[in-house]
């Protein structure tokens, strides 16, 4: 059974970090794309960064570039988004996202894991 699990999320204060885990299970990562959505209460969920397999390249929205780095460890079969330098606006429940198509980390083919929440205030 194809499985993503999502755990790390919790309360933060601005300023602060969190790191994401993603264990992947019923499939191997390392071929597929990688990435990490968000939905912030009342907005459409939008894509953070997304690591492509494929030709190596990783993708990262304005918004976090510095402070969030996705990473995977393929021996664990496991995604992570350190996240740091935490903003109010980051709050949001989390996704992980793995694309079998090797370069985008959306298509109708994508596995999504059920979310954690992320919330940043003090």
């Amino acid at each position: 059974q194809v499985q993503l699990v999502e755990s790390g999320g919790g309360l933060v204060q601005p300023g602060g970090s969190l790191r994401l885990s993603c264990a992947a299970s019923g499939f191997t990562l390392d071929s597929y794309a990688i990435g990490w959505f968000r939905q912030a209460p009342g907005k459409e969920r939008e894509g953070v960064v997304c690591s492509s397999s494929t030709d190596g390249f990783t993708y990262y929205i304005d918004s976090v570039k510095g402070r969030f780095t996705i990473s995977r460890d393929n021996a664990k079969n496991t995604v992570y988004l350190q996240m740091s330098g935490l903003k109010p606006e980051d709050t949001a429940v989390y996704y992980c996202a793995a694309d079998p198509g090797g370069y985008s980390c959306y298509s109708p083919s994508t596995y999504w894991g059920q979310g954690t929440q992320v919330t940043v205030s003090s």
